[in-house]
C-alpha cells in the first residue's frame, strides 16, 4: 500500500498532515500580537511602542490568514500542490518574496496608513475545474479581510468605553481601518489583484489574453491609480464612507496611526 494514499492515517488527500501545521514564525507573530495587545491594554512600558508592535504584528497575522484563505480554498478545489509549497502552514516567508510580502506592506502601513496587499500564493489553475471555483479562490482572501474588519468594529458598535484604554482601542481601530482599506484595494478590478482575478475566468479569450499580459504589472498600476488625485480622493472617500457606515471612529484610527509612529 502506498504511503501517500488518500485517506490513509496521517494524510489528507494524499498530503502529509505536517503540511497543515502552523509554522513557528506564524505562532510567534500571534504570540507577539497577544503580548503587545496586553501591554497596550495595561499601559505598560512605552505604550506607543506597544501599539506599534500590536498593529504591525496583527497586520502580519492578517496577511498570513489572507493568503492561507486563498490556499485552503484552492486545496479544496483540487490544487493539492499548494500544500507542498508550504502555503497551508501560515508561514509568511512562503508567500512570495519577504520584501514584497512583509517589508513593503509594513512600510506602507507606517507611512500611508493603507493596508497594501502583501504576499501571493501560486495556484495551479489547471488542477481546478470550473470558472466559479477559480473566482472563489481569488475571493477567499478579500473575504478574510472583510470578516476581520467587521469583527474589529464590533466593540465600537456596542459602545465600548474607549477612553478607559485609549491607546489599545486606537490600535484596534487602526487595525480595522487597515482591514477595510485592504478589502477595498483587493476587490478593485485591477489585473493581477484579487478583484481582477475574480473576474478573469469570465472574460472572453481575447480579453483574458490582454489581462494576462497586464497582470504582472498590477502593483504598479495600483500605485499609479492611487497617485492620481482624483482616484486617490475617490478611494479614500469610499473607505471613509464605509468606515462611517460600519461605525469605525475616524478620530480613533487617526490616533492609532499617530501612535504607531513612535519615533516622531
Amino acid at each position: 500500500m502506498s504511503h501517500d494514499q488518500p485517506g490513509r492515517a496521517g494524510f489528507v488527500l494524499g498530503v502529509p498532515r505536517e503540511a497543515f501545521r502552523p509554522s513557528p514564525i506564524f505562532l510567534a507573530l500571534v504570540a507577539l500580537f497577544v503580548t503587545s495587545g496586553a501591554l497596550a491594554w495595561n499601559g505598560f512600558g512605552n505604550v506607543r511602542l506597544d501599539v506599534f508592535l500590536f498593529v504591525v504584528s496583527g497586520w502580519l497575522v492578517s496577511l498570513c490568514l489572507h493568503e492561507y484563505a486563498h490556499a485552503i480554498v484552492a486545496f479544496r478545489a483540487g490544487d493539492t500542490s499548494v500544500a507542498h509549497r508550504g502555503y497551508l502552514t501560515l508561514n509568511p516567508l512562503k508567500y512570495s518574496h519577504p520584501v514584497l510580502s512583509i517589508v513593503l506592506p509594513v512600510v506602507v502601513v507606517l507611512l500611508g496608513g493603507i493596508g497594501l496587499p502583501g504576499g501571493a500564493v501560486w495556484v495551479d489553475r489547471h488542477r481546478i475545474p470550473g470558472r466559479l471555483k477559480h473566482s472563489l479562490v481569488s475571493l477567499a482572501g478579500p473575504v478574510t479581510n472583510v470578516v476581520f474588519a467587521l469583527a474589529l468594529v464590533v466593540p465600537f458598535a456596542v459602545g465600548v468605553d474607549v477612553g478607559a484604554r485609549l491607546e489599545f482601542w486606537a490600535g484596534v481601530a487602526l487595525l480595522a481601518f487597515l482591514q477595510l482599506t485592504a478589502s477595498v484595494l483587493n476587490l478593485m478590478p485591477v489585473p493581477g489583484l484579487d478583484g481582477g482575478n475574480i473576474l478573469q475566468p469570465w472574460l472572453s479569450p481575447k480579453w483574458r489574453r490582454g489581462y494576462d499580459i497586464m497582470a504582472p504589472f498590477g502593483f504598479l498600476l495600483l500605485f499609479g491609480l492611487l497617485w492620481n488625485p482624483t482616484v486617490n480622493a475617490w478611494f479614500f472617500g469610499g473607505v471613509f464612507a464605509v468606515g462611517d457606515l460600519i461605525g469605525l471612529p475616524q478620530a480613533l484610527y487617526a490616533e492609532g496611526l499617530r501612535l504607531i509612529r513612535f519615533w516622531s
